[in-house]
């Protein structure tokens, strides 16, 4: 006879990734709120409490962790993220799934350390700050104003730029082009938004390269 596995014992052998987080215990609101915040302002996901890094579920202690929960979502995030829960008895242990959408209201800013509000996004199993162009293409799509690309003598040659090079880092463009660091980001901006270029964003850079037509 074959033993189907809970669903969330499942998504734990996963691991934590893109769209999974798991947390111990609701102990910090702000962290808890740049997960939810994260989650949003990227592609969405779930937050596993009462599951510890390494995949062991611990179980929630109280009903107070939903509740927590509610409050980071509210008070710690601006604008408010969104999310509905359910709680799952594992082993004899409870775990309360978090489930949180892509928003269409991003960005959604949470305090950092020093209690300054900030943008986070989630890239890998990871939370970090949104660079400057993502803060543009936020601000250009909130700005609901068509974006048509003008082929100024920029524009050409960062195009031309990409054509001879995969992949470049931003700091590698500053220094290749004769414009400013915001000019830069601007034309990237609307250039991601149109699906010319591509972003891949990591911890300390991020890099740029053209997207392919056949995908």
């Amino acid at each position: 006879m074959i033993i189907k596995k809970h669903k969330i014992v499942n998504l734990i052998e996963q691991g934590e990734g893109l769209h999974l987080d798991f947390k111990f215990e609701v102990s910090d609101p702000a962290k808890i709120a740049r997960s939810l915040a994260s989650f949003a302002n990227t592609e969405g996901g779930k937050l596993l409490i009462g599951v510890e890094d390494n995949g062991k579920i611990s179980g929630i202690k109280s009903e107070e962790e939903y509740y927590m929960v509610e409050n980071s979502a509210s008070k710690y995030c601006d604008p408010k993220v969104n999310f509905n829960s359910k709680e799952w008895i594992i082993t004899g242990k409870k775990v309360l799934e978090v489930n949180i959408t892509k928003s269409g209201t991003a960005p959604h800013r949470t305090p950092d350390n020093n209690g300054k509000l900030r943008a986070y996004i989630r890239v890998h199993d990871q939370n970090i700050l949104a660079n400057g162009i993502q803060m543009k293409i936020w601000k250009k799509l909130a700005d609901n104003k068509d974006i048509k690309l003008v082929y100024s003598d920029d524009v050409s040659i960062l195009l031309e730029i990409f054509r001879n090079n995969n992949s470049l880092l931003l700091s590698q463009l500053i220094l290749m082009l004769d414009l400013s660091k915001f000019k830069i980001e601007n034309i990237l901006a609307e250039l991601i938004i149109m699906n010319i270029i591509k972003m891949n964003v990591s911890e300390f850079d991020s890099s740029f390269s053209l997207c392919d037509p056949t995908e």
